[in-house]
């Protein structure tokens, strides 16, 4: 007699998982696998939709020099924020190499615009 119960509780529950399968089931746990797909996708974007998303820049040689004095510009306030947080010697000479070299560059691609405003 328990053998049959045993059997009819698993069949039961076999019943259970494929009324789930087929789109019966809890609609909260659905909802929750549901959401957790939307997220999935979202995160993984491709490059070029994110590329398609970025401002375009002017062409030619004003758009490199601009958005490589942006990178510069970049570089230098993430080696400032390590120099505040860092007390390691070889990190910090690193950090200030950085901001010396990033500064002479975008003095340079400064110079190369012609009438080329102001930036630090």
């Amino acid at each position: 007699m328990r053998r049959g119960l045993t059997t009819l509780a698993m069949a039961a529950g076999l019943g259970l998982g494929l009324a789930a399968c087929e789109g019966g089931g809890d609609p909260v746990e659905q909802a929750l696998r549901d959401a957790s797909a939307a997220r999935q996708a979202a995160a993984t974007r491709t490059t070029a939709e994110l590329e398609a998303t970025r401002p375009k820049a002017p062409a030619g040689d004003e758009a490199y020099v601009a958005s490589a004095i942006e990178e510069h510009q970049a570089a230098i306030a993430r080696a400032e924020a390590s120099l505040r947080r860092t007390s390691d010697p070889e990190l910090r000479r690193l950090g200030q190499a950085t901001i010396d070299s990033r500064k002479a560059e975008i003095a340079a691609l400064q110079a190369w615009r012609p009438a080329a405003p102001s930036e630090p």
